[in-house]
């Protein structure tokens, strides 16, 4: 990996094609849906009923998560904040515009035609998570070229198993631990396995944080934190599986959060908190109610299952992220095994036993909306007597609770695969020569790709940080370390 990495040619001549191809793909494909193509409209129509005002309000939820939250979050590194913003502002408005077409002609294709709603685009923003979530395992040891790539070949992987998983699987996945979170991170350990460098097991002289940049990087904590609920019940039934997705969503964030901050001051050798204990484990009660998001789970699951995601997260962070790099070769730079791959997992194990504990004594018939691979099929006299009660409730599958379960763990376990196979390949694509990949000596140092002002730090005669212990909790550049 020490080729050039100018982008003077690279970068443009990647662009061009991506816009050029996106121009002739929008042109032909796309047009807009019937809640904004003004041909649908008349003096009949009432205007609030057009679906923008029912999804507008979650994808500007979503957009701040993708954008703000994000952006901060990865800017923790003293000497990567340009990159680690701008590379996620890059990668993500690239991986919107892809999965909007590449999404659109697996779930709105009909006519010939990808047809445009704000819904298309809160999908896509969905599927940008996803890149931005792999793209945590390899921050600061990638070129935006590469992260381009990425998310050129993830978002279309990533449609094709979500498609695959939704239409013949047939799941239950309100927040996305399965499709999300799991698929996000297996993915992104395939990349960063492929991606692999010795040397910094060893550390770096630039991986490390400073004041200004934790503190950036809390913000970004912040702003996910503030705008999960959303991103969790975005796309649920509207009524009360959308009420209880933001009461879980709260309780399970609030709890893994005092959790997060128990947890770091006991581990801390001095006794003291963590900024990266802050910054990541606070955040796992969100993933972690996930698959089970909109169910009848009761309040104090949802809060128990906080502090078992934040638990798995905290310990993941302090023992399993040293393992599997010094024994696996995998270099999760941010963790998201922790955050999204063992909480992911939890998640989707509750959301089983969820499953197989719900009865019409708990959700009534409303339980064949839910979990509607479970109503009866067509032709099914209890379906006509359902539909008398909820007037929509569409034929399904008549699975029992234990066949349902099955199918999830079914699900579980082929988006893992599928994911893991995916990140090799375009880890493999990412090392090729001509994808400016920057040298070991020049990870983590935005004066690779930007024109840096004249006030910026170097890292010279700094301690490099030899320990997994040491590179996550060192905050400032002093060199000494208390005992």
């Amino acid at each position: 990996m020490t080729g050039s990495t100018s982008l003077r040619v690279r970068l443009p001549a990647l662009v061009l094609v991506s816009e050029v191809a996106m121009i002739v793909l929008y042109a032909v494909f796309v047009t807009y849906d019937d809640n904004a193509n003004a041909k649908m409209h008349n003096n009949a129509t009432n205007p609030m009923e057009n679906s923008l005002y029912r999804d507008y309000p979650y994808f500007a939820d979503v957009q701040v998560m993708i954008f703000v939250g994000f952006g901060c979050l990865l800017a923790f590194f003293r000497f990567y904040g340009f990159s680690g913003m701008v590379f996620n502002f890059l990668t993500a408005t690239f991986a919107i515009q892809w999965a909007i077409l590449v999404q659109g002609f697996f779930q709105f294709y009909y006519a010939g035609k990808i047809h445009l709603g704000v819904v298309n685009l809160l999908n896509a923003e969905f599927a940008c998570a996803v890149v931005l979530i792999s793209f945590g395992a390899v921050l600061g040891k990638t070129s935006p070229v590469q992260l381009l790539v990425m998310a050129l070949l993830e978002i279309p992987l990533f449609s094709v198993t979500e498609w695959v998983v939704l239409k013949y699987i047939r799941i239950t996945d309100a927040g996305g631990s399965i499709l999300i979170h799991l698929f996000a991170c297996y993915f992104g350990l395939g990349v960063t396995f492929m991606l692999y460098r010795p040397s910094l097991n060893k550390g770096h002289s630039k991986e490390m944080t400073s004041y200004p940049s934790d503190i950036l990087s809390l913000m970004g904590t912040l702003f996910l934190w503030v705008f999960w609920p959303s991103f969790n019940s975005a796309l649920t039934s509207k009524g009360d599986d959308q009420h209880r997705a933001v009461l879980h969503t709260f309780l399970g964030l609030s709890s893994s959060t005092i959790t997060a901050f128990a947890l770091s001051a006991v581990f801390n050798k001095r006794g003291k908190l963590t900024m990266a204990d802050i910054q990541n484990v606070t955040l796992a009660g969100g993933v972690t109610v996930g698959a089970s998001v909109d169910m009848m789970i009761s309040p104090v699951a949802a809060y128990a299952l906080g502090i078992m995601g934040c638990t798995a997260c905290f310990f993941g962070y302090k023992y399993l992220t040293p393992f599997l790099a010094d024994h696996m070769r995998i270099q999760d730079q941010c963790g998201i095994h922790n955050l999204h791959g063992l909480t992911g997992l939890i998640s989707s194990t509750a959301g089983i036993c969820a499953i197989l504990l719900a009865t019409e004594e708990t959700y009534g018939p409303s339980m064949y909306q839910i979990f509607s691979h479970r109503a009866p099929p067509e032709g099914d006299p209890k379906l006509q007597e359902l539909q008398s009660l909820i007037p929509g409730l569409k034929p399904g599958l008549g699975r029992t609770a234990q066949e349902q379960a099955l199918y999830q763990v079914a699900a579980i376990f082929s988006t893992m695969a599928a994911s893991a196979v995916g990140g090799l390949l375009t880890g493999w694509v990412m090392k090729l020569p001509f994808m400016a990949s920057p040298s070991d000596e020049d990870c983590f140092n935005d004066e690779l790709f930007f024109d840096m002002p004249s006030d910026f730090d170097t890292a010279e005669g700094l301690k490099i940080p030899t320990s997994f212990d040491e590179k996550v909790q060192m905050a400032s550049i002093n060199t000494t370390v208390e005992t």
